[in-house]
């Protein structure tokens, strides 16, 4: 049988999150997913309820020197943001190691090519990527292409309507959280999605802000970033 999973949402347990669990897996639901991860920021989904037809994949992304690593199939804290460790920690716990939107933030592959070997693979899709890098997503594929290293995609949705922005279809036997993962390193994905609203971001960021108590001074920068998203929006709108 086909699973649609989205392998990257943040819930309410991130700083600039605002889903409970509950919404994550309803609103995929509707999108007509099977299953999704959750992906925190620097924080594992140590206890991740069971909910009827519907796999919810225990995960976390964590901040690296070499950009941010999620980790899929992991129930233990993870504590080091040494990207090494990371990984070894990752596995060691029985989980997969992937690289999160890598062109996101820079436009070449010379500093995270020595580190391909280590990697069970690279998130190719990513639905916020392109907002900095519109050729970042294309770029993610070609890494992935040169180093053969399986190809995974996610929405990285903080809000409701991002959820499912990035799809990953993987053939199992069984709708089990073990069939997923052993399908998953088997690499027979399909990645589908579509890009997220430049202004989504600039909502999770003011989202991150009001927890943080932050001061006058951040909030005019986020004004300033906010109306840059809306005018991003409007031009591709346009396009």
């Amino acid at each position: 049988m086909e699973l649609k999973l989205d392998l990257h949402i943040h819930s309410q347990a991130s700083p600039d999150g605002r889903m409970s669990l509950e919404e994550i897996v309803e609103t995929a639901r509707q999108a007509g997913l099977q299953g999704c991860a959750v992906c925190d920021h620097d924080q594992v989904l140590t206890q991740a309820p069971a909910f009827p037809d519907f796999l919810l994949i225990p995960g976390v992304e964590i901040s690296t020197e070499r950009g941010h690593l999620l980790g899929w199939f992991v129930q233990g804290p993870i504590e080091t943001r040494d990207f090494h460790e990371a990984v070894a920690a990752i596995h060691a716990q029985g989980g997969l190691a992937v690289l999160a939107h890598p062109f996101e933030h820079r436009r070449t592959a010379e500093t995270i090519d020595p580190i391909a070997p280590l990697l069970d693979g690279v998130e190719v899709w990513n639905s916020r990527a392109e907002r900095k890098n519109p050729r970042a997503n294309a770029q993610a594929e070609a890494f992935a292409a040169a180093h053969g290293l399986r190809r995974f995609g996610g929405s990285d949705a903080h809000l409701p309507r991002e959820i499912g922005h990035g799809v990953t279809a993987v053939e199992v036997e069984e709708a089990t959280i073990s069939a997923v993962r052993a399908a998953l390193l088997a690499g027979n994905t399909a990645v589908s999605g579509r890009r997220s609203r430049a202004v989504d971001t600039a909502r999770s960021q003011f989202t991150k802000r009001r927890r943080s108590h932050a001061g006058p001074l951040s909030y005019c920068k986020w004004a300033l970033f906010a109306a840059k998203c809306c005018l991003q929006d409007l031009i591709r709108k346009g396009a």
